[in-house]
């Protein structure tokens, strides 16, 4: 007699959705059936976009940043669907979605017996007023590449801000200690390690190019300090690094409130010329999430530290869409994801709770590029009251960077447990 075997349902099949699928299956074996949903029928490597337009004046995006999902997922036994999610019924443990490889399809459901919500968030540049006309970024192919043509054919030689818009958190983490003493404090931006990336790189872009350099280069934030989540002593550092180098810096902006053909305007009435203008939105939660009784009071989903809801036990989330994920940064998504495996694998008597129950403790794990070989690197803890802040500048995280991506994408995923110590011996212990 057929046993049916509990359903795990992933919403999402970027990072932090596959990385849950993968940690599922490698923990709860065959004990289950799991069945990843996406809108894509691949994973878009997105923290390389920089890199890899600032490296080289013509990248093939596509083909080195993405990564087939049906396929990959395959390999572990994982179903995929490709469909837009519409919405979650946490009491009918079903979720809504409409299948997508065409238009006009009907809508269908989907039950389960464990979710994870792994959706990411949205990006709302389209609430920022005058950015379809005005406004430039690197969140994905399209205005990368539009970016670039700009850089190359249009520039000519004024300001150009990078910045961030105000991130509006929500209050799903409130009341977490991650570390004794320690909590998820509210941001002001909700990931600050791009834009600095993009400074970097840029400068380094126009240099190269015979555009100007650092000095042509504003970089804002509505926080008191840019990449405040990296901790004072590293921001002191970059910031005496990119003064040095001849960076502006405008900080508490509070939101960007428009952009004009030859200007950005914000909250706090500050005007700055541009003739650029490089943007990374408020990340907010998908509309059909708001107003669901597993999130908070901006739609991201509320868990405690092992991931869990605490209202439906059997609803998890990782990544950029749970509440807990602050700054929205993919090494704080990679240790949730793991957590999620190991919660159902204990679930299902497959782990014992003295192995299952390590808590969220997140760190800032940043590498960025500075252009010509060279990066930096980053590792702190001390905004969630952590003790470790530690900064470093040169070759080795560069190399670090573009070497965990084409290990990412030649594996499916599965980095091995001994990528990331091995990457942070390198960056720490040194030096080139």
């Amino acid at each position: 007699m057929a046993t049916h075997k509990p359903h795990v349902v992933v919403l999402g099949g970027n990072f932090a959705g596959l990385g849950c699928a993968q940690a599922v299956r490698k923990y709860a074996g065959d004990a289950v059936d799991i069945t990843v949903v996406d809108k894509k029928n691949f994973l878009l490597y997105i923290p390389n976009i920089p890199t890899e337009v600032f490296e080289s004046d013509s990248p093939d995006l596509e083909s080195s940043l993405t990564m087939d999902l049906p396929s990959t997922l395959a390999s572990d036994d994982i179903g995929f669907v490709q469909g837009e999610v519409t919405g979650i019924d946490a009491d009918e443990q079903r979720v809504d979605f409409v299948p997508n490889e065409r238009p006009g399809s009907s809508p269908q459901r989907l039950g389960y017996d464990y979710l994870v919500v792994a959706l990411g968030s949205r990006l709302a540049f389209d609430r920022i007023e005058g950015f379809a006309e005005h406004g430039d970024t690197v969140s994905d192919f399209y205005h990368a590449k539009k970016l670039q043509k700009r850089l190359q054919n249009d520039y000519r030689g004024g300001t150009i801000v990078v910045g961030s818009a105000r991130f509006h958190q929500g209050n799903g983490a409130e009341g977490l200690e991650p570390y004794p003493g320690g909590s998820i404090p509210y941001a002001e931006a909700a990931c600050e390690g791009p834009p600095v990336e993009v400074s970097l790189a840029l400068a380094d872009w126009l240099q190269r190019h015979d555009k100007g350099g650092p000095a042509n280069i504003t970089m804002t934030t509505p926080a008191k300090m840019i990449a405040e989540d990296a901790g004072e002593k590293v921001v002191e550092q970059l910031l005496d690094t990119a003064s040095s180098m001849g960076f502006n810096y405008v900080n508490e902006t509070g939101d960007v409130t428009r952009l004009t053909e030859k200007t950005i305007e914000f909250e706090n009435g500050q005007v700055i010329d541009a003739e650029i203008k490089i943007l990374f939105p408020d990340w907010q939660s998908h509309d059909f999430l708001r107003d669901q009784p597993i999130t908070d009071d901006q739609g991201f989903v509320v868990t405690d530290l092992l991931m869990r809801n605490p209202d439906y036990p059997n609803v998890f989330a990782a990544g950029d869409c749970a509440a807990v994920t602050v700054p929205k940064l993919g090494s704080i998504g990679h240790q949730e994801t793991d957590i999620v495996g190991r919660q159902i694998a204990k679930d299902l008597g497959l782990m014992e709770a003295e192995d299952a129950d390590q808590s969220l403790q997140p760190v800032v794990l940043c590498i960025g590029d500075m252009g010509s070989g060279k990066g930096f690197y980053i590792r702190s803890n001390s905004w969630f009251g952590g003790d470790d802040q530690i900064l470093e500048l040169g070759r080795i995280p560069h190399l670090l960077k573009t070497q965990y991506k084409h290990l990412f994408l030649t594996t499916g995923g599965k980095v091995p447990p001994w990528g990331v110590d091995l990457a942070e011996f390198f960056a720490e212990r040194v030096s080139v």
